[in-house]
């Protein structure tokens, strides 16, 4: 079977198309609610069930999520659900918000911090970091104890590891060679 992202891209882009003027905020908020849902493991084996029709399966997940669903995310699940990609929607959710952030100039930081940041440190960090990677970011902060102090920051394809652990395994590497 074709990777998630192969499958998810032409879902992604269509809405993305089909959004026009409209709120795409509000639209990737929908988006990423129906995701969610339809990412349960429970949600999927009722759709794959012959005797659950795609209507069916449509008003769990939009009863679920507990928001009447904008017309242009009801089209979206509806085909998802009759052509059986209903697993992909997680996937076409998280390609539609990077259109979106891509549109506005924004981008999606992974924050991994071994402590939990209060809102100051965090908008401290995200300024110095706008600066470091030349964008405007959306971060999203992880606690990741596992890193004994510092940050850990994925923004597209660019890491920045500042970690103690990421500096314990420099000096590890540098001692063994």
């Amino acid at each position: 079977m074709a990777e998630l992202a192969t499958i998810a891209r032409p879902y992604a882009e269509a809405l993305f198309k089909a959004v026009g003027n409209d709120d795409a905020a509000q639209l990737a908020q929908q988006v990423e609610a129906v995701a969610a849902v339809a990412g349960n493991e429970q949600l999927l084996q009722f759709a794959a069930n012959p005797k659950a029709s795609a209507t069916q399966v449509a008003d769990l997940v939009s009863g679920v999520t507990r928001t009447a669903l904008l017309p242009k995310i009801s089209n979206l699940l509806q085909a998802c659900i009759e052509n059986g990609r209903l697993v992909a929607l997680p996937e076409v959710a998280r390609q539609f918000r990077a259109l979106v952030n891509n549109q506005r100039g924004v981008f999606d930081a992974s924050i991994e911090s071994a402590f939990a940041l209060d809102p100051a440190q965090l908008a401290d960090t995200v300024a110095v970091l706008e600066k470091r990677f030349g964008r405007k970011l959306k971060a999203e902060v992880k606690v990741v104890p596992e890193l004994i102090g510092g940050i850990r920051v994925v923004v597209g394809d660019e890491v920045l590891d500042t970690s103690v652990r990421a500096r314990l395994e420099q000096m590890r590497v540098a001692l063994t060679h």
